[in-house]
């Protein structure tokens, strides 16, 4: 007989914890077999979790453990949990214990297959961020020209119900400061907010507005959020932490999609798949993260770094366009989210092709014409020598090369390298193969024209130990050079050579130092030398040809044909080399991963069963991509189910990190977790409705900016109200503008504006505020002397990883160690130290004064250029009285030191 729902919800006095546990799970559509259940939370509720896996709640039973789904609803036999208790095997669950009977088993089926698919109820509800927005109608007011603005109806709603007013609106000057600051880092000169004031125009903010929304720098600002928010840096971090000089691209790719207003949808799948839809410096969102260049030699640790690498890469993935906390499911299935292990292993699988590294960027268009003609010249030559290449072997590479040798009679066999793939030459392993197919050369004694010194682990012992890999290899001690021989003891019947620069098939193979031109001899006495094998008859490294045909060995006029053809092309490829200028940028490398295993606990030792690539099947039309996807289409998959106007958070993410930025905090305060850990939003209807605006006008960022900007919310003073901190003391309600301190990059860049040094050129490598050095373990010595190169704006600051400069990183810079998509804003002395004392303010108040004394003719002007230039209005009696007594007694520099340490300054207001 069924309970009440007020037994269900009320378990009697004296009931066990697993009693409440199994009641809690009768909050599960259906009726669940109590004693089955019972039994089931011992190993997986509060207490422990096997396999990742908790039943103590609807939600957690049906978003399922370590291995994906434990219940499907509806379908028994696709069930796992229903597999297990029926196993006989040794999966069996319990584990322990007598298993469950068959009528235990029958009950549990029943119930199962009575389950419907989105009917739970209880904590299993859809979380608000992962269902579909939805456009509710802006709530009315009785004052229908206050709520012209969407987004005033909605806030003045929630105000409404709260019993309070919004603020009136601040006054045209501060306006104006406020505008100009937020949008783009820079204050507004006296001329021009001179004319803003005087200008009668009803329309003369929006078009303001509009004007500063495509200004480049709008874009310029803009970037730096949003470079916070993915962790970018411009080097390596670590313990070299050394530079990436061509890092700069992605910076410069992110500025232009924002002067351009390029559509979020597709700002989102070009940093994912860039190299595939015309944008290849995108994809350097991908590898922005830490990279550790030191690799290990102990196989587990080389296998850590690299799904290290990967978490990286999903955790920004995840956390910048989804708002959630996707690295919490690397070890088992996430604790609050609709997140498997197996999904996060899906979305590492779809990024397993790229690794860290730079690549190569198209030619502008004015070198289009000529590239194309050497690349038609290039196929012309490599057609006419298609039927001599289509003879020889295929090219030598850093697996196993195979050389026949006759048969001959040999004692000795030698190997002189002229030529390899970079440095010195390295081998693995050198083999001989005899009659019967053995090796004749295992444990064979070795001779070698020298050893690379201070190597341990590279010796020519190595090269007939019957090892393989790069541990276990041999390396030359002179570029492009050397000799190995070995003695089999006695002569023997030679058939084949083999020999390998890294044959260890694990996950980092060595692919230089690989020999590219040798010979191989062999000799019965150690006198008498025979050429028997080498490279004359194989292709170029790095050529293939697609149909091989075995045929007599190549003329001398043949040879000297392809040698030639070769010539030929290395000439060309130098030429369009030099054309595209070498160009760079550090955007990761791609080539296909092979299969991907999910890692039993997040240990890459630990490999379970191969996780196709995919997506979140919690997140709805998720779950793997069609098999046999080629690495690019993988990541253009992810790309796609991302900004799919149907993903359920992608709209509200980005929308709420532009509402934060314009008012200092987020609807949601969390911007990076849309999670059910996460904040709740202030204004849920606001956000949804916004989210919607952008995807209905074709996810344009501008056109939110501009519905923010224009709002009457947005122009509201920012006075403190008594009445009003009573019921919303953290204003989330938002009944004034709360003034907030201005970020290290605004405030630098706007100190260099209002000296008049500012230096606004865009785009291209960025300037150093270290001193240069070329250690190995790189060493940053922050400047104490600047000149114009340093006067660019901030965010084309060559920013290093995990190192702030001695000024401005007392400002709450994040040091890009980790995604930082919202900066703390303290208040700290070392910042008005710094601000005063430092060689940089020292200097530009310096210049501060020499242009006040060039633009105006008299201290009492000079003070009054100084206060519109900074705080963009005059001086009071008051100011004015105490800046000219202070010039008198200390000179206008310090004044103007004490007037760009102002809190006016600092503060958007």
């Amino acid at each position: 007989m069924s309970r009440s729902n007020e037994e269900k919800k009320h378990p009697p006095a004296g009931t066990s914890a697993v009693s409440i546990l199994h009641l809690i799970l009768l909050l599960l559509p259906g009726e669940p077999p109590p004693a089955v259940m019972a039994r089931c939370v011992s190993c997986h509720g509060p207490a422990k979790q096997r396999g990742g896996l908790r039943l103590d709640s609807d939600s957690r039973a049906l978003a399922g453990g370590d291995s994906g789904a434990a219940l499907v609803p509806g379908k028994p036999a696709d069930s796992a949990i229903l597999r297990r208790v029926a196993s006989a095997g040794n999966d069996r669950m319990p584990p322990s214990g007598s298993p469950l009977n068959p009528v235990e088993i029958k009950e549990l089926t029943g119930w199962v297959s009575g389950l419907k698919p989105g009917a739970a109820t209880g904590d299993s509800r859809p979380h608000w961020a992962f269902s579909t927005p939805v456009r509710a109608k802006p709530p009315g007011t009785t004052n229908p020209a206050q709520s012209a603005n969407p987004v005033d109806a909605f806030i003045r709603g929630r105000l409404a119900a709260a019993g309070l007013e919004p603020s009136p609106p601040a006054d045209k000057a501060t306006l104006l400061r406020r505008l100009h600051l937020d949008l783009t880092g820079l204050p507004p000169s006296p001329a021009e907010t001179e004319a803003f004031i005087r200008d009668p125009d009803p329309k003369a903010w929006e078009k303001r507005v509009d004007r500063l929304l495509a200004s480049p720098r709008h874009a310029e600002r803009w970037a730096r959020h949003w470079l916070d928010t993915v962790r970018f840096a411009e080097s390596h971090g670590f313990e070299m932490n050394q530079a990436r000089p061509n890092a700069w691209p992605y910076r410069d790719w992110v500025i232009r999609s924002l002067l351009e207003d390029k559509p979020y949808d597709r700002f989102v799948m070009e940093q994912i798949a860039g190299d595939r839809l015309g944008a290849p410096e995108a994809t350097g969102f991908l590898v922005g993260g830490p990279w550790d260049q030191v690799k290990s030699p102990d196989p587990a640790l080389t296998a850590q770094q690299r799904a290290d690498e990967l978490a990286d890469m999903a955790g920004t993935l995840g956390s910048a366009f989804l708002g959630l906390t996707l690295g919490c499911a690397r070890c088992h299935g996430h604790k609050f989210d609709p997140i498997t292990q197996a999904d996060y292993h899906a979305i590492t699988a779809a990024l397993a092709g790229t690794r860290h590294g730079e690549t190569a960027l198209p030619a502008s268009a004015a070198e289009s014409p000529r590239l194309e003609a050497i690349r038609k010249e290039r196929l012309a030559i490599e057609a006419s020598v298609a039927p001599l290449e289509s003879r020889l072997r295929p090219p030598v590479t850093h697996a196993l090369n195979t050389e026949p040798l006759g048969p001959v009679m040999a004692r000795f066999a030698r190997m002189s390298i002229t030529a390899s793939s970079g440095a010195q030459p390295c081998i693995d392993e050198f083999e001989v193969i005899d009659q019967a197919g053995n090796n004749a050369a295992r444990g064979a004694r070795v001779s070698v024209s020298g050893t690379l010194p201070g190597i341990a682990i590279h010796q020519a012992v190595h090269l007939t130990d019957g090892r393989y890999g790069n541990d276990h290899s041999w390396i030359g001690n002179e570029r492009d050079s050397g000799w190995l021989m070995v003695d089999l003891g006695k002569v023997v019947q030679v058939h084949e050579a083999r020999w390998s620069r890294d044959r260890g098939g694990e996950e980092r193979v060595f692919t230089d130092r690989v020999p590219t031109a040798y010979s191989i001899e062999t000799s019965a006495d150690g006198s008498d030398w025979k050429r028997v094998a080498g490279s004359a008859n194989r292709l170029p490294k790095g050529r293939k040809v697609l149909s091989p045909k075995p045929g007599p060995p190549l003329s001398e006029a043949e040879t000297a044909r392809l040698v030639e053809a070769a010539a030929k092309l290395a000439e060309l490829d130098a030429m369009e080399k030099k054309l595209t200028g070498g160009a760079k940028a550090y955007a990761g490398t791609f080539a296909e991963p092979g299969p991907l295993r999910r890692f039993h606990r997040g240990d890459p030792t630990q490999p379970r069963e191969e996780v196709p690539p995919g997506t979140i099947r919690g997140l709805g039309q998720g779950g793997p991509f069609p098999p046999g996807l080629p690495e690019p289409e993988r990541r253009l998959a992810l790309a796609r189910w991302i900004a799919s106007p149907s993903n359920p958070l992608t709209a509200r993410v980005i929308v709420n990190r532009l509402w934060q930025h314009h008012f200092g905090e987020g609807i949601v305060a969390t911007p990076s977790d849309f999670g059910r850990n996460g904040a709740a939003p202030s204004h849920p209807e606001l956000l949804d409705w916004l989210a919607c605006e952008l995807v209905a006008n074709n996810w344009s960022p501008r056109s939110i900016h501009r519905l923010i900007v224009t709002s009457a919310t947005y122009r509201q003073a920012g006075a403190m109200r008594p009445e009003a901190m009573t019921k919303d003391a953290g204003n989330r309600m938002l009944w004034r503008f709360a003034p907030r301190r201005l970020e290290a990059e605004a405030i630098r860049d706007g100190i260099l504006a209002a000296c008049g040094n500012l230096d606004l050129a865009m785009y291209g490598p960025g300037f150093d505020l270290f001193e240069p050095n070329s250690n190995y373990v790189k060493v940053y010595t922050p400047r104490k002397t600047f000149g114009p190169p340093q006067w660019r704006r901030m965010v084309y600051q060559a920013k290093p990883r995990m190192q702030l400069d001695d000024i401005f990183g007392a400002f709450d810079c994040p040091d890009a160690g980790q995604i930082a998509p919202r900066r703390s804003r303290s208040i700290t002395p070392l910042q008005a130290l710094a601000l005063l004392n430092s060689p940089f303010m020292e200097q530009q108040a310096g210049i501060m004064a020499d242009r006040l004394h060039r633009e105006a003719a008299d201290d009492g002007a000079r003070v009054d250029l100084l206060f519109r230039l900074v705080n963009g209005r005059l001086p009071d009696a008051e100011e004015k009285s105490g800046a000219l007594a202070l010039v008198a007694d200390a000179g206008l520099p310090a004044l103007c030191r004490a007037v760009l340490n102002s809190s006016e300054w600092l503060f958007i207001r």
